[in-house]
């Protein structure tokens, strides 16, 4: 299982008229939590996308436990739970800073040749980065 902590501080454009994260943010903060997981390991989406590789979630469910006020500072604690084949699913807990746990959710991402925009396998290059956190 590969999994890291991602901290982000509540920024007031992304709350709502009662000071509370808007709750189309937390999707933002779960691709945050995903981009900066992968570029941990050495990949970015910049470089998939260079080679022809997208993406696309597929599927996302969120839980919201409490609210997540303006300039707190949260940690998005992010897990990729089994070796991606066809797709690759992310689990997700966003603590506040008094380490309550406020959300939880998980994405599902598939992979996509961006040229052709039909479905495919891991990228070998995310295998290779990946398979230590696997074995």
């Amino acid at each position: 299982m590969l999994e890291g902590n991602i901290k982000i501080r509540v920024r007031y454009a992304d709350t709502d008229q009662m000071g509370f994260v808007y709750y189309g943010n937390y999707a933002k903060y779960y691709e945050i939590a995903r981009v900066e997981l992968f570029r941990n390991v050495g990949l970015t989406y910049k470089s998939l996308e260079e080679m022809g590789i997208g993406m696309p979630v597929i599927e996302m469910k969120t839980n919201f436990i409490m609210p997540a006020k303006y300039d707190e500072k949260l940690i998005v604690n992010i897990k990729i739970p089994e070796m991606p084949k066809l797709k690759i699913k992310f689990l997700y807990k966003i603590l506040n800073e008094k380490s309550e746990l406020i959300n939880t959710g998980e994405t599902v991402l598939t992979f996509m040749n961006l040229l052709t925009r039909k479905p495919k396998r891991v990228p070998a290059i995310m295998k290779d980065k990946l398979s230590k956190y696997f074995e």
